[in-house]
């Protein structure tokens, strides 16, 4: 199943990215390893997620404070924040709608 970040949630990918890799070079790299790996799960068992919200699922990262928030369409999902877990709770609420 394809998987297609909204203009916002690629922006904070690679902001993170950003942060990381100016931390400690190959840090960001990390990142965009452990982010692969949670969007190969999440294309292979879609529906295996929590529910954060109605209609959205989230995969928190394994190595990093982050956590994909996604809805399940038809033909795709829609990963629509890269949120970190310990900043503004919910703040991506209105793009759910």
């Amino acid at each position: 199943m394809r998987v297609l970040f909204s203009p916002e949630a690629r922006l904070e990918y690679e902001d993170a990215y950003a942060y990381y890799e100016a931390q400690q070079q190959g840090l960001g790299q990390r990142l965009k390893q452990d982010t692969r790996q949670a969007l190969l799960r999440i294309r292979q068992w879609p529906l295996s997620c929590a529910v954060e919200k109605e209609g959205i699922r989230r995969l928190l990262l394994t190595r990093f404070p982050y956590k994909l928030l996604y809805s399940v369409e038809a033909d795709h999902l829609y990963v629509i924040a890269f949120a970190h877990q310990h900043r503004a709770p919910e703040y991506w609420i209105d793009r759910a709608e």
